[in-house]
């Protein structure tokens, strides 16, 4: 490794860039083979298909290693990347992100940087207690996952709504509102307002790291996209443990927030959760803040 003249630069050998690679894939095998064989036998998982639906990065796009912005790949292997988007022959030689070009075509970023440091700089919020998912369900008969009961039934499951103050401030959980349980709710987030109301202690925020994450990809480092959908599975994991759903049939234990026990345990797990979403958020602005400066 070394750094080229002018802008500092990570340059990177062919047998560095090749080691990166093959870590990076075989992490990504070991995450996603579970999804893929059931994939291809038809099945369907109420936890885990949410980080290939919800989320749209498919398995063999996260796989693909990019080293991300102020890296120079260097030797022949290399250019082989200009075939791909948003790869260009850089001054001094090598190849590396082609910023202006990104930059054009991925307005998104203004929008992500803006989002990210509004959160960045609020405390976080606890004690949601994960009651958007049960006001995903509140007085209707279709619930999101059919193939799942619920763990208190339909009239226990109103109960708990009726005897909390729900305050969720996150657009993307409150649209799946029923119409019952939106006005229920303490606040009315909207898609324009997302920078205004969006918290570090949310859940649904800090899952969005991975999107945010992939949508700023080839820029983005790939470990850090892999970081951000590690952190985004155990997240979906404890918004599906608190919810109404029975999963205890598919091994996930819950985290009953109806008693004082499991709002404990709720706050503990967010609590962990925002600090480490913390991190990768910083690590994102940092990516941001590189384009800028590129």
């Amino acid at each position: 490794m070394g750094t080229m003249t002018g802008t500092t630069r990570t340059v990177l050998a062919e047998t560095d860039q090749r080691e990166r690679a093959e870590r990076h894939a075989a992490r990504v095998d070991a995450l996603t083979a579970d999804h893929l064989r059931r994939r291809r036998a038809g099945e369907r998982h109420p936890v885990e298909d949410f980080l290939f639906t919800y989320y749209n990065l498919k398995p063999a796009q996260l796989r693909r290693w990019h080293p991300g912005v102020g890296t120079t790949l260097a030797g022949e292997a290399a250019r082989e990347r200009l075939s791909e988007r948003f790869y260009t022959e850089l001054d001094g030689g090598g190849v590396g992100l082609d910023v202006p070009a990104f930059l054009a075509a991925r307005p998104v970023l203004d929008f992500v940087e803006r989002l990210l440091s509004a959160v960045a700089s609020r405390p976080a919020h606890l004690g949601c207690f994960g009651l958007h998912e049960w006001a995903m369900v509140y007085r209707t008969s279709q619930v999101r996952h059919g193939q799942v009961p619920l763990r208190l039934g339909n009239e226990g499951t109103d109960r708990v709504v009726e005897s909390h103050r729900i305050r969720c401030s996150h657009f993307d959980a409150f649209r799946f509102f029923t119409e019952p349980a939106r006005p229920r709710n303490t606040l009315s987030p909207t898609r324009e307002t997302q920078a205004d109301l969006d918290q570090p202690g949310c859940l649904h925020a800090n899952m969005d790291l991975y999107k945010w994450a992939y949508k700023l990809t080839p820029a983005v480092p790939s470990e850090l996209v892999v970081d951000c959908f590690e952190l985004s599975r155990e997240i979906r994991t404890l918004d599906m443990r608190a919810s109404p759903y029975d999963l205890r049939e598919w091994g996930y234990e819950p985290v009953r927030i109806e008693t004082a026990e499991g709002k404990a345990a709720y706050m503990e797990y967010q609590r962990d959760f925002a600090e480490r979403g913390g991190v990768l958020r910083e690590r994102l602005l940092a990516v941001c803040r590189e384009l800028r400066a590129a």
